[in-house]
């Protein structure tokens, strides 16, 4: 009985050894979790037994649990890599499509020949659905899907609004709104331009032109040029050579009072000019009302100057911010949410099933996986651009080392030990 109790012992020292070698082992593996190997003491007592004078029988290994304390974030400047700090796991699915679920801690993320965001074993990261503006619009486990990255922001959108806000200087001389031409700059007061696209994503040049009307005060007329193509505008007045112009009305105090028409928007068939197949029916209005234009006595100054259209794009970019929503940069200037990174956690952590390569795998001791989003809850914030490093103690690993070094020794003492009483009893005559 001896023997086999010492024998107990050696293998538990063993069973020590390897644990801490494999500490060790992964000192610099990122997302890597400690583990301790947890032992009980052996007793044979029958229940009619005396348990005072009961003798243990030697020690087995109950159980080699893993620690879940944070690793440090070491930081990179690759935006794929994403460090937890505080509580979950990132969520993966061994295959596109899929719905198994794996669990993580190791944030080393590249995009694939698909355009998918992978691990280095290719497994693929999950987040949840996401609106227009970064909210979620599920966040359940079985809603998750593989994140892609897009190639173009998609088909172009024709620009359908500009708006427009500027203040006109109150100070400047009368014109006659009659005489206006492009190309003689004392016909006109000031001028603007934005650029704005066509439905197959061509950018042209519109530019405003504003002249202080000499036959009504505070009135001011705009004539609307694409590329250099005079536009008319839907219920304009008629000005130089017919063209169609808007107006714009001030009060005594220079703040907007109306426009003609009411709503500046370009006349049906203005874009006939267009000759690479876009389409010509494209009409564009002009907003000035919402955009609080002035007449003051100061320069001609631009406020507000923006369109709603955008020709296609190359990705140039993501941002992941610290909830977890990851959105791409493209270079017609569009962003697009395309997802927000899924995290869960677990009643206990130590009893996920582990798979190798910094992985686990839901199991009946650790509960189901509760699944949420970064910076909600008990849920950590994603760092983007780090990697949190593995949590092992290098120095109280090698201390370890020594001890069960020590506890082998000591039971291979305790065996030779037994070996010698062993012979000394057979050798009684």
């Amino acid at each position: 009985m001896s023997f086999n109790t010492a024998l107990s012992g050696l293998n538990a020292a063993q069973s020590e050894l390897s644990v801490t070698s494999h500490n060790i082992a992964n000192v610099n593996t990122v997302g890597f979790k400690e583990s301790r190997a947890q032992f009980g003491d052996i007793f044979a007592v029958s229940a009619l037994g005396s348990g005072s004078t009961a003798v243990g029988s030697g020690v087995i290994m109950n159980k080699v649990a893993q620690q879940f304390t944070q690793g440090n974030l070491d930081f990179t400047n690759a935006a794929l890599d994403m460090a937890i700090s505080g509580e979950g796991l990132f969520v993966l699915s061994p295959e596109s499509g899929s719905q198994e679920r794996v669990y993580t801690r190791g944030g080393e993320f590249s995009v694939d020949s698909q355009g998918f965001v992978t691990n280095s074993a290719g497994q693929y990261l999950q987040t949840f659905p996401v609106n227009a503006d970064g909210t979620v619009s599920s966040s359940s486990l079985t809603s998750t899907a593989a994140l892609k990255l897009p190639s173009t922001a998609g088909t172009p959108n024709a620009t359908t609004e500009v708006e427009v806000g500027v203040n006109l200087p109150g100070n400047s001389s009368d014109l006659d709104p009659l005489s206006f031409d492009p190309n003689q700059t004392n016909t006109f007061t000031s001028s603007t331009s934005v650029t704005i696209y066509d439905s197959l994503g061509e950018s042209h040049i519109a530019t405003m032109y504003y002249v202080k009307d000499q036959n009504v005060n505070n009135q001011w007329a705009v004539y609307h040029y694409v590329d250099n193509n005079p536009v008319d505008i839907s219920g304009g007045v008629a000005g130089a050579n017919g063209q169609l112009y808007s107006t714009m009305l001030f009060d005594n105090a220079g703040s907007f009072n109306s426009s003609t028409p009411a709503t500046v928007q370009t006349a049906a068939g203005e874009f006939a000019f267009l000759s690479n197949g876009a389409d010509q029916t494209q009409q564009i209005t002009f907003d000035y009302a919402n955009n609080s234009p002035t007449q003051f006595a100061s320069p001609f100054l631009v406020n507000t100057l923006s369109q709603d259209g955008f020709t296609t794009g190359r990705l140039t970019g993501l941002d992941i911010s610290d909830n977890g929503v990851i959105r791409a940069n493209f270079s017609n200037g569009e962003s697009e949410a395309l997802g927000k990174v899924a995290l869960a956690r677990f009643s206990n952590p130590q009893g996920l099933t582990q798979l190798g390569n910094t992985v686990w795998r839901e199991s009946l001791e650790s509960g189901p996986a509760v699944s949420g989003e970064a910076g909600t809850g008990s849920f950590g914030l994603i760092r983007s651009g780090a990697v949190e490093s593995s949590n092992v103690d290098l120095t109280a690993e090698l201390v370890n080392l020594i001890t069960a070094q020590r506890n082998f020794q000591a039971n291979a003492r305790a065996i030779e030990t037994n070996n010698a009483v062993t012979q000394t009893i057979i050798q009684i005559r």
